[in-house]
């Protein structure tokens, strides 16, 4: 994989080693041993033995630990965020940003282990009470991908510690470094509260590692970010074993601009939306449906706006726009320009890789193309946007809904009735459906996640807790009779 992979002989072993790169010049930042099978295996045990000690805990005590977590990360925020520039490649902002999520999910998460619990139901019996028991799974595998290497573990540990599990993480191994860094951290907390690292595990891998995850019935519940070609293997392999999974899979989201949409919000909202991350997010926007009287215009100032976009190191504060993450990354970019002026469509800004050290590319936008052409169905990791134009409201919220991924959508309108039906049952069909604001930027307070080819899956807020915990009915009789359900008599 472009020469990101070694072997290191010695001490009568392999060593699998990895070196990372950094993508804003392609220099080596440093060599990571990866784990093998064996080693997995023991990290594995050692995480059941510590979700035993975990388990016992009360929830508002594991809440406390978690927000020590929070505490101990705001700590090292700049230079967490420093090493999200450097290994992944996203803006210095960015990677504080992220960082950030995962402190406020700590935060969110000490409230919740106040919280988590089951109603108690009333019995049609009488001298019976029926209630609801919530539980940990146990031990939850969370598979993270490179373009949020801190806070999708965060939304995922942080929830899962408070209901009782311990986490097993494996990150990509593009980003093993941040991987490291936070597991360190948080097993200081931990190991200063009397309580065992393994916690919070960590196994640096490949997909060898991946599939033995996906099929170990010892992993309760399995998280996974990443594509959605990787996802369906791993979906598979869990549900084989009658396994629990949680997918956070790929995302083809529009931005649908109507007439009476106020431009002052829709150009900065679709540049971010677009431009963000290198359009390495999941939430990116990658399609722009625009009403077919304000296309022009919108497109001439989107141009302009796209030519103040500054681009250079993601470590230096007035960096707007960083690289892609991998030389990959730069070559699927060139293909899918190349596709979409096959397809008809008109490059009207960018297009091109820019000729400085790294994986730089030009922010891309297209113009031209039918609503249904092959390479507007297809999520290219990059920062290209199909520009595209609509006639009515109905037509374009069925386009919005026709790629197979269903994860963040958005309109710009001014019109009650129309905002309510995009809210609706014959809307948006994706799991974050906004008015007003762009497809990228969620709050860790609401669910997070999508859809159909997106996964289903849901992180973070709302009642995601839910996710990590098994529920349990329960009836207790506390009367001398023996009264049965839906007045049976056996006699």
């Amino acid at each position: 994989n472009g020469g990101r992979f070694g072997t290191l002989h010695g001490l009568g072993s392999t060593l699998f080693v990895v070196t990372t790169y950094c993508p804003a010049n392609n220099e080596p930042i440093a060599s990571v041993r990866q784990a093998s099978l064996e080693d997995y295996e023991e990290t594995v045990k050692k995480a059941k033995e510590a979700w035993k000690v975990w388990a016992d805990i009360p929830a508002p005590k594991r809440g406390e630990i978690v927000r020590q977590i929070g505490d101990a990360l705001r700590q090292k925020i700049k230079a967490l965020g420093s090493l999200v520039s450097l290994e992944m490649g996203k803006i210095f902002v960015e990677g504080v940003g992220e960082v950030q999520e995962y402190v406020d999910v700590c935060d969110y998460a000490v409230g919740l282990s106040r919280m988590i619990g089951g109603p108690i139901l009333p019995s049609e019996r009488p001298g019976h009470a029926l209630i609801e028991q919530w539980n940990p799974v146990g031990l939850v595998g969370i598979i993270t991908a490179f373009n949020f290497p801190v806070a999708v573990y965060g939304w995922n540990s942080a929830v899962a510690m408070i209901c009782g599990n311990a986490c097993l993480w494996k990150g990509a191994p593009t980003t093993s470094l941040i991987s490291v860094a936070v597991t360190k951290i948080i097993a200081k907390v931990l190991e200063d509260n009397r309580v065992p690292g393994a916690v919070c595990s960590l196994v640096c891998g490949g997909a060898d590692v991946g599939t033995a995850m996906a099929r170990d019935e010892r992993m309760d519940l399995l998280s996974f970010t990443g594509s959605t070609k990787v996802g369906k293997q791993v979906a598979l392999m869990v549900q084989e074993r009658f396994g629990r999974s949680l997918l956070e899979l790929g995302g083809n989201n529009a931005i649908i601009v109507f007439e009476d949409a106020d431009l002052n919000l829709v150009i900065p909202s679709a540049l971010f939306a677009a431009v963000g991350t290198a359009g390495q997010r999941c939430t990116t926007a990658r399609r722009l449906f625009l009403h077919e009287s304000i296309h022009d215009e919108v497109v001439a100032k989107l141009s302009k706006a796209y030519a103040q976009v500054r681009i250079g190191d993601p470590w230096d504060s007035d960096t707007l726009y960083g690289p892609l993450h991998t030389k990959e990354a730069v070559k699927m970019f060139l293909d899918a320009v190349e596709q979409a002026k096959q397809q008809g469509g008109s490059v009207v800004y960018g297009g091109k890789v820019i000729s400085r050290p790294g994986n730089y590319v030009e922010p891309t936008i297209v113009t031209g193309l039918p609503h249904n052409a092959p390479i507007v169905h297809t999520e290219t990791f990059a920062p290209i946007l199909y520009v595209l134009k609509f006639k009515e409201e109905e037509e374009v919220f069925a386009w919005n809904n026709e790629v197979k991924q269903g994860l963040s959508s958005s309109i710009f309108t001014k019109d009650l009735g129309r905002i309510f039906r995009w809210l609706g049952p014959k809307g948006s069909d994706c799991g974050i459906v906004n008015v007003n604001i762009p497809t990228s930027g969620a709050e860790i307070g609401g669910a997070f996640g999508g859809e159909k080819h997106t996964g289903g899956g849901r992180e973070s807020g709302s009642d995601s807790w839910k996710l990590y915990m098994r529920r349990s009915t329960c009836t207790i009789n506390y009367s001398k009779n023996l009264p049965l359900a839906q007045g049976i008599k056996f006699q």
